[in-house]
């Protein structure tokens, strides 16, 4: 059973967050992840070609499959900030280390907030050294908390498996509201877990993982220079390794995924200033790919986006997205669904009743909208929220 509401524990893992001072008000703001004994540890970044400090720095250590922390900011991005954003995502690595004793090539660092501002780095290294004293083992709602920037919840799911005989517990943390796009959002998860299995058998767990959730959501078509997913195993639970296709590796993978999608989709849902969370579903096209480039258009069309926030009964501006996508289409074989109700068949109105029943269906605060090309078996989906007056409210003054 996936749990979201009591605290999550797994063996091995320490945490603790505090209020550093790098946010103007009294929040927790720096936050610690400790694993005891250090963790084979894989990650995906972010796939803008302008990279945070911290991306780059912790893209270069995770390469050698090991992870003894991760410490991390909210508040700021330490994004843009020249060298010295690198020495002081360095230096926070380093002060981190001394405080815990263990190998600084061992510890990882994110940040997240505001881009262009160096960090506070004084505060930071006064703070560290209190992290580490108040460590424990339930303290991950504390980080969940902590890592928030224009969340208007927090979001964390846990849910324990069997493998090779033992009990072992996944736990998955995230943060994300806005500026979120294919290729991951601008967002921090985390995954621990104290399951037995070597490096490259976690790092295909987290690329499949990552393409059926994070790589398929969209809030405002903007991706993020901070991006960062973790996998974090450290074997305390004594499972033999697990092997590629093994029925261990297959409960694992089930349950690691539907963490991963469900977090994916409460990163969605938190949109900023959404009020409607859509399924995009293209299918019949000519390939895949075909498929894909049309989900992601009809999912980033700001006109579309506005339609649904507006529950306005407009099939007109999917059908265009689906025109301006590129790939090759026949507008007379297009149908279209709002959920069960079609509203489109062949291109044209399927009629004015169908098109009453689908305005019910955008009063819902969770639809599915289904494109059928008719050219093949391509299929994709995304999934996307609306765009609303609240979400220019909280962007127009995000940095001031």
């Amino acid at each position: 059973m996936i749990h979201s509401d009591d605290v999550p524990v797994v063996p091995g893992f320490l945490a603790a967050a505090v209020h550093a001072g790098i946010k103007p008000y009294p929040v927790k703001d720096l936050a610690l992840i400790v694993s005891d004994p250090p963790a084979r540890a894989v990650g995906v970044f972010t796939s803008n070609s302008v990279k945070a400090a911290p991306v780059l720095l912790t893209g270069a250590r995770i390469r050698s499959g090991c992870c003894k922390a991760v410490i991390v900011n909210s508040g700021n991005a330490n994004a843009c900030t020249g060298d010295r954003g690198f020495r002081d995502a360095m230096a926070m690595c380093r002060w981190t280390s001394r405080a815990m004793g263990a190998d600084e090539g061992a510890v990882f660092v994110c940040s997240t907030g505001v881009i262009g501002v160096p960090l506070p780095v004084a505060k930071i290294r006064k703070a560290i050294p209190k992290l580490v004293r108040i460590l424990r083992p339930d303290g991950i709602p504390e980080v969940v908390q902590a890592i928030r920037t224009t969340d208007r919840f927090p979001k964390f799911l846990w849910e324990k498996t069997v493998v090779g005989g033992r009990s072992v517990t996944v736990c998955g943390i995230a943060k994300g509201a806005g500026m979120i796009c294919p290729n991951m959002a601008t967002m921090l998860a985390y995954f621990l877990t104290d399951l037995n299995a070597p490096v490259p058998v976690l790092r295909e767990l987290l690329k499949t993982g990552v393409a059926k959730s994070f790589n398929r959501i969209n809030v405002d078509g903007d991706g993020s220079t901070n991006d960062t997913v973790l996998l974090l195993a450290n074997g305390v639970a004594g499972n033999p390794p697990v092997v590629h296709g093994s029925r261990g590796y297959d409960a694992f993978r089930s349950t690691l995924h539907h963490i991963m999608e469900e977090l994916a989709r409460m990163i969605v849902r938190d949109g900023e200033g959404s009020t409607k969370t859509v399924d995009i579903v293209v299918r019949n096209a000519r390939t895949n790919a075909d498929a894909r480039k049309i989900a992601y258009h009809i999912a980033n069309s700001s006109l579309v986006k506005t339609s649904f926030y507006g529950e306005d009964m407009n099939w007109g501006r999917i059908i265009v997205a689906v025109g301006c996508s590129n790939p090759h289409i026949e507008q007379d074989k297009i149908d279209i669904w709002y959920n069960a109700t079609k509203v489109v068949k062949g291109g044209v109105s399927a009629g004015r009743p169908q098109e009453e029943r689908a305005r019910k269906v955008l009063k819902q605060p969770s639809f599915t909208i289904t494109v059928d090309l008719h050219m093949g078996k391509g299929l994709y989906s995304v999934l996307t929220s609306d765009l609303s007056h609240e979400y220019i409210t909280l962007n127009a003054s995000y940095r001031s």
